[in-house]
């Protein structure tokens, strides 16, 4: 027998949603999840009238969805906003370039301006050719570190006043979960927050309008609003630290569907207790960008890579960067232990 929508009683419903259990109709679904979504930016302000907006924005389902819920929202509410896309195009061949296709139907489709920013323009490598040097293990740190410092480089060119990026619930609650596994408290009190202040020059505020969306729903809403986006998962992160935080937190999605907002709220209402170290935001001596160490993460890689010495930024090296800001040669056991391994 078929089930009537649980919203308006009218239509018949076509999903369960995972977040709430509802059985809901495509245009109930719709709204609630946009309403969601909006409230969201309400009640944490995370917009001012007239504010120009960059959209990170990577052709998969969770920024081409943001996009299009921020269009509609903007229109449906007046946000006043000036909504433009932001991409970053690492260099991996197979799946970043036919990624990118995607973004730039999405440019005509939603009628926004687009930026497309590379690391092989903005610090001479591609993912391709660093995979090649350090190979699979640690390439997604690499990856990481500079399309964040690429994200804000692209967004002071389109001059925006802030990013909104795509991540969801399940993006909140995996890093909260890796973070504790690595008992990294500084990250972990910062990972829940749905916006970053401004850290400094050359930094750009971030936002997450999706902060408290499930995956699923994301998925759904794309598929039912029939989205266009590019599914593939990266090819060369089979092995990232978060696959496995992700896996586990299917898991207990599977055993608690609440499990998910659980972690979330966890990790909002922690608190260290007095006398904690916590790093100094400072700023890097050679870039300028936010670093609590003399050198941003960046930059080490970046030197890393340049010299050969792949596992440079990789792991606690700290005591040679006063080595590398005076351009000090490094001892030739320093070297060995830094470079990739032969096979």
């Amino acid at each position: 027998m078929p089930v009537q929508c649980s919203s308006c009683a009218r239509n018949r419903a076509v999903l369960k949603r995972p977040k709430t259990g509802h059985s809901l109709c495509k245009e109930c679904f719709f709204f609630a999840f946009e309403e969601e979504v909006h409230q969201t930016i309400v009640t944490a302000e995370l917009f001012k009238p007239g504010e120009r907006v960059g959209i990170a924005a990577s052709g998969g389902k969770d920024s081409t969805v943001l996009a299009h819920v921020m269009k509609v929202l903007n229109e449906r509410y007046s946000y006043g906003l000036e909504l433009m896309l932001l991409s970053v195009d690492e260099g991996i061949t197979g799946y970043r370039d036919d990624s990118l296709e995607t973004v730039k139907r999405n440019q005509e489709q939603y009628e926004l301006p687009l930026k497309i920013v590379s690391y092989e323009e903005l610090y001479g490598w591609t993912m391709d050719a660093i995979v090649k040097q350090v190979g699979l293990k640690n390439n997604c740190t690499f990856c990481g570190v500079f399309r964040r410092q690429a994200l804000d480089r692209g967004a002071i060119m389109l001059e925006v006043d802030k990013i909104c990026t795509g991540h969801n619930a399940d993006d909140v609650a995996e890093t909260v979960l890796m973070n504790i596994l690595r008992g990294d408290i500084a990250r972990l009190r910062r990972c829940t927050a749905i916006s970053t202040a401004s850290e400094g020059d050359g930094v750009v505020p971030r936002c997450k309008p999706l902060k408290y969306a499930y995956e699923k729903e994301i998925v759904l809403y794309a598929y039912f609003k029939k989205l266009d986006y590019f599914s593939t998962e990266c090819i060369y992160s089979p092995n990232a630290y978060r696959g496995y935080a992700r896996t586990f937190l299917k898991d207990l999605e599977s055993i608690r569907p609440s499990s998910i907002m659980d972690v979330i709220h966890s990790g909002e209402n922690l608190s260290v207790r007095d006398g904690v170290k916590m790093p100094v935001q400072g700023t890097c001596s050679r870039c300028g960008y936010i670093s609590s160490q003399a050198l941003c993460k960046a930059c080490v890689l970046l030197e890393g890579l340049n010299r050969g010495l792949p596992k440079l930024g990789i792991g606690k090296h700290h005591r040679l960067h006063g080595k590398l800001l005076s351009q000090e040669p490094l001892t030739e056991k320093e070297e060995k232990k830094l470079k990739a391994p032969e096979f």
